[in-house]
């Protein structure tokens, strides 16, 4: 087979979602008429996402067998002082593998959209939003170019705020997509500092123009100061990772996405936007490399992220919200790995974690449905029993999540702890406790939910918000669970597949083979993490016995018992540990009080400094000063002039010689 791609078969790929979400938004909604119906609808916008994943499968098939690559311009936009801007793709492993995971999660959130959202009025507008999203998804990770990134990075954000909204006569939902909008601008503030530094320094935004120089980067310090320019320029760019990726402290936006449907927080989470930044950082391995400061800021960042977050899933009592914040614990171990500079094994994590993270919030959303869309946790129980489908896929993401021996999940998490074990850096310490830590916190919270909805004492007829509503849609609760439609099943069962399978199978080539050899660059004598890995790496059978005699897998075994006793064995327990735990209880339901901080402290300053500089720099400077000050001024000059134009000639003429005499008084005194 050809070792080259072509464009047109790669344009496919993000044009075919575009197509059907601008079919769907234009003649399925009232902008453009409503000429086509529900069913066309979401037929065209499959059809669209089912090309493409078929397409992006064949991609990673040349990619990863015959060796094939793709790296040109598909259209120029403009020349700007030999500044190109261009629109052009990058395709090898790891743009491959992205496109892979993202059309197939997207694939499966599409059909499971169809039973989810039947009874909603703006079904033919959700699939289009979902449909627009996989676009603005697909041309990030296909860049080949800093623009197009930028483009694909502010798409996600803006489609983002749509879905999140999507309900917009919910105030609730309003407030998280505003809040998930200005979030992550700050974020991305950062990120278009750091790409501006790259065009001025090295006048290209291509990637591997960009690449061939960072060693001159690397060299150069930032004007005016003695910090390396390269380190300033890593922090940007990640600022811009922390905001997309939800990183702390600018995670606050994650969990509010709750407010939009189901299948979106499947999207979101699992496939699109938070691995947005996790993907860039990879790709940018070249310039990070060079920058030990930022790999540990990294470090750090991601440490915080992935254990302190893991706290607040254990006393959610929201479906989602529990999975939510496992979200953002899982993106605080991917950002661990990428601080380690075990790249692969970050995005390696990143693949394992979309489909059994897909799998777990879609199991929740069948579960909302069994439940008449009830979301609370507390008024569930015994499920097992009325939706068994629904009972062992999301076992499975439990399973895998946690890190279970053999599950896609255990692949990827080990060999993040082991990669930050094995770091040089000074933050690995701290990195390493956090992670550990977490592994027990990650299946305490992961098995409460489990047991609280799937076993224990049926409570769903308990539940006191049950004869009004108590969920996304507004229903009553109905007598007794019930299994979801094929419609909702289906893709639980194929999301299930490779939350199992797909770490066993994929571990070896992509972590240790040569998978990523042109796609992501180590530099091993400074970072001996991924060398040191691959010496203990005897295959993922053998890895899989190993990880029973563990650290890791005592302390999830140990997580899950913990969950067992207290909430199957002794239920009071739980209550008493909280009232004798309260500050640290509070300090938790109110999620360290960082809402409040932004609300009340960054918030009030931001806008205390916005009137300032309205009253004091519009108001007073710009229009007292300047335009008013301006023509007051010219007003008094004419007011003082026109009293000398009095219209006699005696008056001008004694001017005159007035004038003469000082000219002359001047040039004798110039002469002596």
């Amino acid at each position: 087979m050809s070792q080259t791609l072509s464009a047109s078969t790669l344009l496919i790929v993000p044009l075919a979602p575009l197509a059907g979400a601008l079919l769907a938004g234009v003649f399925g909604t009232t902008f453009g008429g409503n000429w086509i119906g529900r069913r066309l609808s979401h037929t065209l916008t499959i059809l669209g996402v089912f090309l493409a994943f078929v397409v992006s499968a064949m991609t990673l098939k040349s990619v990863a067998i015959d060796g094939a690559r793709f790296n040109e311009s598909i259209y120029t936009w403009m020349v700007v002082g030999g500044l190109k801007m261009e629109v052009g793709f990058l395709i090898d492993s790891l743009t491959a593998m992205m496109m892979c995971v993202v059309t197939f999660v997207s694939l499966m959130v599409h059909i499971y959209t169809i039973g989810y959202m039947e009874e909603d009025e703006g079904y033919n507008r959700f699939f289009a939003y979902i449909s627009l999203f996989t676009f603005s998804m697909l041309m990030l990770v296909m860049s080949n170019n800093l623009l197009q990134l930028f483009f694909g990075w502010e798409a996600v954000g803006l489609v983002s705020y749509l879905l999140i909204g999507f309900w917009f006569n919910k105030p609730s939902a309003i407030f998280a997509n505003m809040k998930a909008f200005l979030v992550n601008r700050v974020g991305d503030f950062g990120f278009i500092l750091g790409i501006g530094l790259i065009a001025a320094f090295t006048n290209t935004l291509n990637y591997g123009e960009l690449f061939a120089k960072a060693g001159e980067l690397g060299s150069l310090n930032f004007p005016g100061t003695s910090w390396m320019l390269i380190t300033v320029i890593c922090i940007c760019l990640f600022i811009g990772a922390m905001g997309k990726s939800a990183q702390f402290p600018l995670h606050v936006w994650l969990p509010d996405s709750m407010e939009g449907p189901t299948p979106i927080s499947a999207l979101i989470h699992a496939a699109t936007m938070v691995t947005a930044g996790i993907f860039m950082v990879a790709r940018m391995s070249p310039l990070f490399e060079l920058s030990d400061a930022a790999l540990n800021f990294i470090l750090i960042i991601g440490a915080i992220t992935a254990l302190f977050m893991g706290f607040l899933g254990i006393i959610q009592n929201d479906i989602k919200r529990v999975i939510a914040y496992s979200t953002l614990s899982q993106l605080g171990y991917m950002t661990v790995a990428l601080g380690a500079s075990a790249y692969s094994v970050g995005v390696f994590h990143l693949m394992t974690h979309a489909f059994f993270k897909a799998l777990l919030f879609l199991a929740a959303g069948s579960v909302i449905i069994g439940m008449h869309h009830n979301q609370d946790i507390r008024w569930m129980g015994a499920v097992r029993k009325y939706m068994p489908i629904t009972w062992v896929t999301f076992l499975l993401g439990s399973l895998a999540l946690i890190g279970t021996p053999l599950f896609a999940g255990f692949y990827s998490k080990d060999s993040i702890i082991e990669a930050v074990h094995a770091s040089t850096l000074p933050a690995a310490g701290f990195a390493s406790f956090a992670v550990l830590a977490g592994v027990f916190v990650t299946a305490f919270y992961s098995f409460r939910l489990y047991f609280l909805v799937f076993h224990g004492k049926e409570r769903y007829d308990q539940n006191p918000d049950a004869h009004h509503g108590h969920d996304d849609h507004g229903h009553g609760a109905a007598p007794a669970p019930h299994e979801s439609p094929w419609v909702v099943t289906v893709p639980l069962v194929l999301l299930a597949i490779p939350s199992v399978v797909i770490g066993f199978l994929t571990m070896g080539p992509m972590l240790f083979g040569d998978f990523f050899k042109d796609a992501i660059v180590v530099d091993a004598a400074r970072h001996p993490a991924m060398a040191e890995l691959a010496e203990a790496f005897h295959g993922p059978a053998a890895m899989a016995l190993h990880g029973l005699t563990t650290a890791p897998f005592w302390l999830a075994l140990a997580g899950v018992a913990a969950a067992y006793y207290l909430y199957m064995v002794n239920p009071a327990l739980p209550a008493a540990i909280q009232r004798a735990f309260q500050p640290i209880y509070t300090l938790l339901e109110n999620k360290y009080y960082l809402d409040w901080i932004n609300e009340n402290i960054l918030a009030r300053a931001a806008r205390g400094l916005g009137v300032a500089l309205w009253k004091g720099g519009d108001q007073a400077v710009i229009d007292g000063a300047l335009v008013n000050g301006s023509w007051k001024l010219v007003g008094w000059v004419a007011s003082v002039v026109r009293r000398v134009q009095t219209g006699y000639v005696y008056h001008y003429a004694l001017v005159m010689i007035l004038g003469i005499f000082v000219l002359m008084t001047y040039f004798v005194w110039l002469n002596k």
